[in-house]
């Protein structure tokens, strides 16, 4: 039985990562309204990513014998005035995802819930792999965005990316 606390918080991050998956949808509708594929794909898969890590804590709780409680998703933030503001806010949020797997981890650390902290481990180093992939997208957008040629070229090497599903053992 997992403690009250460390239950609640994963339990809070499902509706989180949904949110997240939600919150790139949307990332990926604002660029396929500007004709770059490219980029809706690459959110697209990113939202899938999420979806994937929503579902990982679900099964989590459920392996656990705990109740998963469904809340509300949250809509997403609309409305970009620019390419770079949708890349900065796709940051911001992965800064903030971290955060909040860093005060679960935490959480499970106070209670000596080390089955949890295992569970975690991956988590916290994806979460420096998406602060890491969206760093370079907007050092990438900055290097090249304002070249209609090579926005082009980097448009296409984003159209490349294909899902591939967490393969975390739980």
């Amino acid at each position: 039985m997992l403690n009250a606390k460390v239950r609640e918080l994963l339990n809070t991050q499902i509706n989180k990562e949904f949110y997240s998956a939600y919150l790139y949808l949307e990332f990926s509708n604002y660029f396929k309204e500007k004709n770059l594929d490219g980029f809706a794909n690459w959110y697209m898969i990113q939202a899938q990513e999420e979806r994937d890590h929503a579902l990982l804590f679900y099964q989590y709780l459920q392996n656990n014998n705990e109740i998963v409680t469904l809340d509300a998703i949250d809509k997403p933030t609309t409305g970009f005035a620019s390419h770079m503001d949708v890349l900065q806010a796709g940051l911001k949020h992965e800064i903030y995802v971290t955060s909040l797997i860093n005060d679960i981890y935490a959480a499970a650390y106070e209670v000596k819930d080390f089955r949890t902290m295992q569970f975690l481990d991956w988590f916290v180093k994806e979460q420096g792999e998406e602060e890491t992939n969206a760093n370079d997208l907007i050092a990438k957008m900055e290097l090249f965005g304002g070249d209609p040629k090579s926005l082009y070229m980097l448009n296409q090497e984003l159209a490349a990316r294909v899902y591939t599903a967490p393969s975390l053992v739980l």
